[in-house]
């Protein structure tokens, strides 16, 4: 679809919501889209964000939660808020470099190593610049949410360093940097959909898989895996979206409300994540063997990772890896 058929429907779709608000008591009506089951720390923050922003704008803006991928998947949903049928979204990074190749920065492995750096990076002007990029796509950026840094499981071995993933099955998002990642560390990297990875573990057809552990949970991956190892080689990030239009045909006042209720909402998924990360640990520690990276091997991957980064540096400048890289380490 064209840009300028992008920008006619989402401007007949904001009139919509604008004229069709009187029925409601509200001036504007906006959907919000994720593919998250509602008891995931995210969705529980989409569901505060909706509560703080009809609030604060004493019911003019009127939000509705479509979770669990009720409206399809992470890139159908980022086409429908180009489109203006969906308003507010927050797929992963990793899909929206589909849309702009610089956001495969916030894939690199080993970029952000704990929730400081996150923070430096996303919350920074690396992040704030990555987001403006989002515009030329008919998306406003707004923040970063997240779920928490990613981990490794599988069936075959403990892993303490990267030979330990030789020619092992790993099931991986369907992300040019993840598989680029997987095969600089020796295994065999196969996309799957989310949904199926339960049922490809235990079968066999994959034999490990990387996540958050609220994704590990949810899904109860532990209980068809021997090991996992805590690698938090990417922090797995979603951004927060809308509709250019949406976003724009909303008063100064009311742009201010949802920017604060967005920043609320990070802040409590963040908060939320990190509780839940303890409660996962204690509760799976006698179903699956948990392996602790040694500096030494966390020294093994990052070196592992190196040509990684060689070969998604071009689409993301060395300008931008190398100030992501020293905003991550605080310099």
């Amino acid at each position: 679809m064209s840009c300028k058929h992008w920008k006619k429907v989402a401007m007949a779709s904001v009139m919509a919501m604008m004229f069709g608000g009187a029925a409601h008591a509200a001036d504007f009506n906006f959907t919000f889209a994720h593919v998250l089951v509602e008891s995931t720390p995210n969705a529980k923050a989409a569901v505060k964000f909706k509560e703080e922003v009809e609030r604060n704008s004493n019911g003019r803006i009127q939000i509705n939660v479509r979770p669990a991928a009720q409206l399809g998947g992470d890139v159908e949903i980022i086409e429908q808020t180009q489109m203006g049928l969906v308003h507010i979204a927050i797929p992963p990074t990793g899909n929206l470099a589909n849309f702009e190749p610089r956001m495969y920065l916030l894939d690199l492995p080993f970029l952000m190593t704990d929730t400081e750096s996150m923070k430096r990076v996303l919350d920074g002007d690396v992040g704030e610049e990555l987001l403006g990029l989002l515009e030329k796509s008919n998306l406003k950026g707004i923040n970063y949410w997240g779920a928490g840094f990613r981990q490794m499981t599988n069936n075959i071995r403990p892993i303490t360093q990267p030979a330990d993933l030789k020619n092992i099955k790993m099931r991986v998002l369907q992300a040019p940097t993840t598989l680029a990642t997987y095969r600089a560390y020796g295994a065999n990297p196969t996309a799957m959909a989310f949904t199926e990875v339960y049922n490809g573990l235990q079968q066999g057809v994959v034999e490990g898989q990387e996540n958050p552990l609220a994704n590990i949970y949810s899904m109860r991956f532990h209980e068809v895996q021997k090991y996992m190892t805590r690698t938090s080689h990417v922090y797995h990030t979603y951004a927060a979206v809308m509709n250019k239009a949406a976003w724009d045909s909303l008063p100064e006042d009311l742009q201010k409300v949802m920017k604060d209720a967005f920043d609320m909402a990070r802040d409590h998924a963040r908060e939320l994540t990190d509780a839940d990360e303890e409660r996962i640990l204690a509760e799976i520690k006698d179903e699956i063997e948990i392996i602790e990276l040694t500096p030494e091997g966390r020294e093994a991957f990052i070196e592992a990772s190196k040509p990684v980064y060689a070969e998604f540096e071009k689409r993301v400048t060395p300008e931008l890896v190398a100030r992501a890289v020293k905003a991550a380490k605080g310099e």
